[in-house]
């Protein structure tokens, strides 16, 4: 099958692209906190940028709303939207991979696990890459790791500041060694946007893992971190069985890894937007 065949537009797909206003909840939906327990409004939770203000446990956000976050009003303009994974290898499990497809396409109305653009954050002009855990787990395929690529080919040329937005599960299963090979060519891409001393700023979100965390989420030039989020390779247990010992506590939290040297800054979520924008202000001034 040629490449050019691996992913394209359907023409019964029918893409979504949510607007970037704040959304309107009633005040009397409650959610309960994953952390503490506690019960939340959920208008109140969507002011408090979906963070619990009890706890101060940080809810998974979507792309859409991240976007909404970190760019300035009608700002963001999106790019290869038109980029949708195919079926390379006729994957079949309990479900086939375009019944995975179409039903993460329908749960949230994106195209793929992450949205590329431009944007202005503050006085910055940005490219911004976020992933959205809620479609198939934020896995990166074929598609994926094209469109992180191209966006990064964008800004080694224009010498825009990146900004990557991490939540992944990591690579995708139904895609194989296909879906393996994104690490190797987004890492590949990312040294040549070093060479030209271009920033990039990587921010790992609750969970960042396996082939994600391998090969674009750290190789930033400052890595943020959410609080509390998940960030590894492989899961605990699997460490813990190949190793033969316990875990410390609290291994793989942004704040372990903090301490021991794997990411520059862990970052309240109200903070995220000040935080870039000032380490934006020193990079390109």
């Amino acid at each position: 099958m040629p490449i050019s065949e691996w992913f394209h537009r359907k023409e019964k797909y029918t893409r979504v692209t949510p607007p970037l206003e704040k959304r309107e909840i009633p005040e009397g939906t409650c959610i309960k906190c994953d952390a503490c327990g506690g019960v939340i409004f959920q208008g109140q939770l969507e002011r408090n940028y979906r963070v619990c203000p009890k706890c101060d446990f940080h809810f998974q956000l979507s792309s859409w709303d991240r976007i909404s976050l970190l760019t300035n009003e009608n700002s963001f303009l999106e790019l290869d939207s038109h980029l949708i994974s195919e079926d390379p290898l006729n994957f079949v499990a309990a479900k086939s991979y375009p019944e995975n497809l179409s039903q993460a396409r329908e749960k949230t109305g994106l195209g793929e696990a992450v949205i590329t653009g431009e944007g202005q954050l503050d006085d910055h002009k940005i490219a911004l890459a976020v992933m959205d855990f809620g479609f198939i787990g934020g896995s990166m395929g074929s598609v994926v790791g094209e469109k992180i690529t191209r966006l990064v080919e964008k800004t080694t040329r224009e010498k825009t500041p990146l900004i990557i937005v991490c939540s992944s599960g990591g690579a995708r299963m139904q895609e194989g060694m296909l879906s393996l090979m994104q690490m190797a060519k987004t890492s590949a891409a990312l040294a040549k946007l070093h060479e030209v001393g271009v920033p990039y700023i990587s921010v790992l979100t609750h969970p960042t893992t396996g082939g994600v965390t391998a090969s674009f989420a750290t190789l930033a030039d400052v890595i943020l971190a959410e609080k509390n989020a998940l960030i590894g390779f492989a899961g605990p247990r699997v460490i813990e069985q190949t190793i033969k010992q316990k875990l410390p506590k609290g291994f793989q939290t942004s704040e372990f890894l903090l301490e021991h040297g794997m990411v520059d800054m862990v970052v309240h979520r109200k903070d995220l937007k000040a935080t870039i924008s000032k380490l934006l202000d020193f990079f390109v001034g």
